[in-house]
């Protein structure tokens, strides 16, 4: 769906997708191809 620079972007893209916005979705590797990060860290937000 893009590139989400914090985990509010991908919460918005669940929503989008219509998808839920809970914890084990930003978890399940099976939804969500996390690289250089993961749903709680973000090397390069601020």
């Amino acid at each position: 769906m893009g590139t989400a620079y914090t985990l509010f972007d991908v919460l918005e893209f669940l929503h989008r997708a219509g998808l839920p916005n809970t914890d084990t979705t930003i978890d399940d590797p099976e939804l969500i191809e996390w690289r250089g990060g993961g749903p709680y860290d973000w090397p390069n937000s601020t």
